[in-house]
C-alpha cells in the first residue's frame, strides 16, 4: 500500500501532489490515507484522482482505466426520456428543478437511499464533511428534483474549469436522478463544458452516452478543460434560467448530428 503523508489541513489555494494517476494499481487505487481537506481534493481532481473510501477509517484514493465519461457529442436524450423530461419540465408538472439550494440533502440522501448490488454507502460522514465544505467555496454543486415541495431526486458534483465531475445521485422514485442529471448535462455542455466524469461504467449512464476513455486520454482531456476558468459559486445565479427547456430538450437533436469516434 502507497500510504499519504500530507499536512492535517490544505485551504483551496494549497495544492497536494498525488503519486501519479498513471501509476494506480489494476484496480485503479492510486493510494491510501491522507484527509479530505479542500486543497486535497481539489488537487485530487485536478490530478486525475478522487477519493473512493472502502470504510470510513480507510481512505482511497483511485483513478481507474478506462475511465468512464460523457462528452457533448455523446450524451444521448433517448425517445423516452424525452418524452419524460417533456412531461417533467412542462410548466404545469408537479416538478421543480433547481440548482444549490439544498446541497446537504441531497448528498444526505445518496448516502442513505439504498442502490441495487450495493451492500452500503462508501459516503462517509467524513466525505460528507469534505464536500460540504467545496459547496460552501463553490466548487460542489448539487441538483434538486423536487415533486409538490418534496426532494425526490438529485445529484452532486465537482466543477473545475471546463470539467464537471460527478460524485452520486439518488431517485426516491422513477425518473427522478435521470431528470436532474439530462438537465444539468445539456446546460453544461451547451455552456462549453468539455465532459462530464462519471468515473467508472454502469449500465445507466451508458444508456445516456456514457463512453470508456482510456487513463491517458482522460488525462489528456482533464489538462485542456482545466485550462478554461472554473464557474465558481452558487449556480443558481449563473443559470438563472435553469431549466431551459427548450434547450435541454432540443439538445437530443444537437447531439444526434455529432459522431464520436473513440
Amino acid at each position: 500500500m502507497r500510504w499519504l503523508s500530507m499536512p492535517e489541513y490544505l485551504d483551496e489555494t494549497q495544492d497536494y501532489l498525488f503519486p501519479p494517476a498513471a501509476d494506480a494499481t489494476r484496480s485503479g487505487v492510486v493510494a491510501y490515507g491522507g484527509n479530505l481537506s479542500p486543497g486535497v481534493l481539489l488537487s485530487a481532481y485536478r490530478q486525475g484522482i478522487f477519493p473512493w473510501p472502502s470504510t470510513p477509517a480507510l481512505l482511497q484514493w483511485c483513478s481507474p482505466d478506462p475511465r468512464f465519461i460523457i462528452l457533448p457529442e455523446s450524451l444521448y436524450i433517448t425517445e423516452s426520456a424525452q418524452k419524460t423530461l417533456k412531461k417533467a419540465l412542462r410548466r404545469a408538472s408537479p416538478y421543480r428543478l433547481t440548482l444549490d439550494t439544498a446541497f446537504s440533502d441531497v448528498i444526505g440522501n445518496c448516502a442513505a437511499v439504498p442502490r441495487p448490488g450495493q451492500p452500503g454507502t462508501w459516503i462517509f460522514p467524513n466525505l460528507i464533511q469534505g464536500y460540504t465544505e467545496l459547496h460552501r467555496l463553490g466548487y460542489a454543486h448539487s441538483v434538486e428534483v423536487w415533486k409538490e415541495g418534496a426532494l425526490v431526486g438529485g445529484l452532486y458534483g465537482v466543477s473545475i474549469g471546463a470539467a464537471f465531475f460527478g460524485e452520486s445521485m439518488f431517485s426516491l422514485e422513477s425518473n427522478a436522478s435521470k431528470i436532474g442529471f439530462l438537465s444539468l448535462a445539456a446546460t453544461l455542455f451547451a455552456r462549453g463544458f468539455a465532459f462530464v466524469d462519471c468515473q467508472v461504467y454502469t449500465t445507466y449512464l451508458e444508456l445516456m452516452g456514457g463512453i470508456e476513455v482510456p487513463c491517458p486520454l482522460y488525462l489528456s482531456m482533464l489538462g485542456q478543460a482545466l485550462a478554461a476558468p472554473t464557474l465558481k459559486g452558487n449556480w443558481s445565479e449563473p443559470f438563472p434560467d435553469f431549466p431551459d427547456t427548450e434547450l435541454i430538450i432540443s439538445f437530443k437533436k444537437i447531439s444526434e448530428t455529432v459522431t464520436y469516434h473513440s
